[in-house]
């Protein structure tokens, strides 16, 4: 399974662990796991805080079980972030790969551009005029985690593949 929602990316990989820290380890419901992101860091609004829940879940960090959402007892590996982030995330090798068949860096909307022929039809539907408006955030996000994942690299000039990156 592949998961859209992704949250604006943090500075560092240290801020993913304190936001998995954030969902406990006893089964909540989502309100309550979300207000708990929320008392325990800068996240705000709630929306925000969801997106971060499902973005844990995705990484493998937070699990969704019959009784609710629990963070998953598990360090941060880099490597395995930038797997799950490949693997779950949609979107996410379709922009690695636009970036490494470019020339050179390319802006947040030159990806976007080459990117979005691969919006699923539904998420055309479903969005209608404000299609473009919101998978340009998702490319951008998209991006943006790439760089802290160090699978990107961000210039004044645009963003392009990391060439050392797994």
């Amino acid at each position: 399974m592949q998961f859209k929602l992704v949250p604006e990316a943090p500075e560092d990989l240290e801020s993913i662990a304190t936001v998995q820290q954030a969902v406990p380890l006893i089964p909540a419901n989502e309100d309550d796991c979300c207000a708990r992101i929320m008392r325990r860091t800068e996240i705000a609004p709630r929306d925000e805080a969801r997106t971060w829940l499902t973005f844990l879940r995705a990484l493998g960090l937070a699990e969704e079980g019959s009784s609710g959402f629990t963070r998953t007892r598990r360090d941060l590996d880099p490597e395995e972030l930038r797997r799950t982030f490949r693997e779950r995330i949609y979107g996410v090798e379709a922009v690695l790969e636009t970036l490494e068949a470019a020339d050179g860096p390319l802006s947040t909307d030159e990806v976007y551009e080459r990117f979005r022929e691969k919006i699923p039809q539904y998420e055309q539907y479903r969005y209608g005029d404000r299609v473009d408006e919101v998978w340009r955030e998702r490319v951008e996000r998209v991006l943006e985690w790439a760089v802290v994942l160090d699978l990107a690299e961000r210039s004044e000039s645009g963003y392009r593949r990391e060439r050392t990156a797994a």
